[in-house]
């Protein structure tokens, strides 16, 4: 039980690890909240997990506490999107001409 609890363990910090550098590497708030909401609530909830099988007496609070972020984790991040929204804060693109045919220059015919 210890080596599976120690394997949860390390694979939760591993997700919150991944997770903590995608909110550092995406463009804007949207991949932000993406890459931060999935893998930290997968990262804690392994985590918790693996603390689980570390401590068995504490099974029914652990599952309690995995339920609470399978709900808020995702709530607040809707909250949060929903609030950039409304604020008209818009995703980034790299290339911000989307349709093929807005990308041809009438005056040469050329792709820009």
């Amino acid at each position: 039980m210890e080596i599976i609890g120690a394997i949860l363990i390390l694979i939760g910090s591993i997700f919150l690890f991944l997770g903590a550098l995608g909110i550092f590497r995406m463009p804007d708030v949207y991949n932000r909240l993406q890459a931060g909401t999935k893998a930290t609530t997968l990262g804690a909830m392994a985590s918790i997990l693996g603390i689980g099988f570390l401590m068995p007496g504490w099974i029914l609070k652990i599952l309690i506490l995995i339920i609470f972020l399978g709900y808020s984790n995702p709530l607040s991040s809707h909250a949060l999107a929903r609030a950039m929204h409304l604020r008209k804060r818009f995703m980034y693109f790299k290339n911000k001409e989307i349709d093929a045919y807005n990308e041809i220059d009438n005056k040469d015919n050329k792709v820009k």
